[in-house]
């Protein structure tokens, strides 16, 4: 089939290369000219695990093409995908839809003949009818279907999350709809891959509604660590306890500095919003929202504490900067929340990342980037860890001891055992676990 995807971010570009890898023919269209050359060139905008690989293959295999021009791609296209961004909309957090409502103008003008026109941007619940109307309205004799099939790829691990989904969710009544859905998504049927069809505004929520219950998970585990250090208990221990019941699950329950990316925080809000705007408050979610917010300013409450209460002219080690491991993305990380914080009190940040560095330096000002994790803790008063990186998980603490000018580490996902970081000489600090 002949796909269209307008918007080259995170969702577009790993979608279209996916479906170009099931041997669909993909171009991608975006603005933004630059971008286009880069990806031309093989050049990522984004980091993602074998993103790069696999672009390359479908351009080589001339199934994946990528231009500024729309009206080729559009006209030719059996589905045109609307995957651009939606971000939160400044004052009341509801998705800014613009760039959406751009797009649904742009193929209404160029499509032609039956149009399948799929929503993959996280829309509020009713985007669809309004993206339906601006076409109807241009095109009032236009033959399409307006679609929403959301899209659920974790950062990091987008490329399996495509390829091998626990499902795919289609948001249509139109019978000619359904049936170019399928065929799109026919290669995922030999893994018997859950495809739900459902009408199109019961597929947008369940988008936000799935966010907003892993929100939920992971600010409930992280309340659970606050409760263990007040009362001796190990947060870690109590996960695994609930996590083996199968009403409940083990997913979403590792205890850290709150939840950050490009999905949790937008989506929340953006489902309080809707929710609120329909008189039907989502309360459970409001309240998640703002814990969350809370509990990542406390983060560095934490590491003052454990360097004795007081950080003026102390220099920091900060390893990981990006809101996860195997991402470069900074949005709503909690190292935004942390390091501004940490700096207000009188510290001075030397600070390491594998991949966001780049992206850190438009956002986070005064700080030193290190080369390597043992450069950003040389001299240091403490080591902190923000971001679970592999490469953070078997440093040489021999080495790190040498570097550190005392013996205190701040570990914020505990990636370590508090008993063997005693034994190696260190005054180490965990969440929800006793510090020792």
């Amino acid at each position: 089939m002949r796909v269209a995807m307008i918007g080259t971010g995170y969702v577009g570009l790993v979608s279209g290369a996916c479906f170009a890898d099931f041997g669909h023919v993909v171009t991608c269209v975006d603005k933004d000219a630059s971008k286009i050359e880069k990806l031309e060139a093989g050049i990522m905008p984004i980091f993602e695990p074998g993103l790069d690989s696999l672009v390359e293959k479908n351009v080589k295999e001339e199934r994946l093409f990528f231009t500024t021009e729309a009206k080729d791609a559009i006209r030719d296209a059996d589905a045109v995908f609307i995957a651009v961004g939606t971000p939160s909309r400044r004052g009341d957090g509801h998705a800014d839809l613009s760039y959406v409502y751009a797009a649904a103008e742009e193929i209404a003008e160029l499509m032609d003949g039956f149009t399948v026109i799929v929503t993959k941007s996280t829309v509020p619940v009713g985007t669809g009818d309004e993206v339906e109307e601006i076409i109807r309205k241009k095109r009032p004799d236009g033959e399409f279907a307006v679609v929403s099939n959301p899209e659920f790829l974790r950062e990091g691990a987008a490329i399996k999350d495509f390829k091998i989904p626990d499902r795919v969710v289609v948001g249509t009544d139109d019978e000619r709809a359904r049936e170019v859905m399928q065929e799109l998504y026919r290669p995922l049927f030999l893994n018997e891959t859950p495809i739900l069809f459902t009408a199109r505004r019961t597929s947008e929520l369940i988008k936000y509604a799935a966010n907003a219950f892993l929100a939920v998970k992971i600010t409930f585990i992280n309340e659970m660590a606050d409760l263990c250090e007040k009362v001796g208990a190990n947060v870690q221990e109590v996960s695994r306890g609930i996590g083996l019941d199968g009403r409940i699950g083990k997913k979403f329950l590792n205890a850290g500095p709150g939840y950050g990316g490009s999905c949790f925080p937008k989506d929340t809000l953006a489902l309080t919003k809707t929710a609120n705007d329909h008189n039907s408050p989502v309360r459970i979610v409001d309240t998640v929202v703002e814990v969350n917010a809370a509990r990542k300013k406390a983060m560095a409450e934490k590491v003052i504490a454990a360097m004795g209460g007081d950080v003026k002219g102390k220099t920091i080690g900060v390893l990981g900067l990006a809101f996860k491991q195997n991402t470069d993305d900074m949005r709503d990380a909690p190292s935004l929340d942390i390091i501004p914080a940490l700096q207000a009190a009188g510290a001075k940040i030397r600070a390491y990342d594998p991949e966001a560095m780049d992206e850190a330096a438009h956002l986070l000002s005064d700080i030193e980037f290190a080369k390597s994790a043992y450069d950003a803790v040389q001299d240091a008063d403490a080591m902190v860890i923000i971001t679970e990186w592999d490469q953070f998980r078997a440093l040489d603490f021999e080495r790190i001891k040498e570097a550190l000018s005392t013996n205190i580490v701040v570990d914020l996902r505990n990636i370590y055992s508090p008993d063997d970081m005693a034994a190696r000489g260190f005054k180490y600090t965990s969440i929800g676990r006793p510090s020792i």
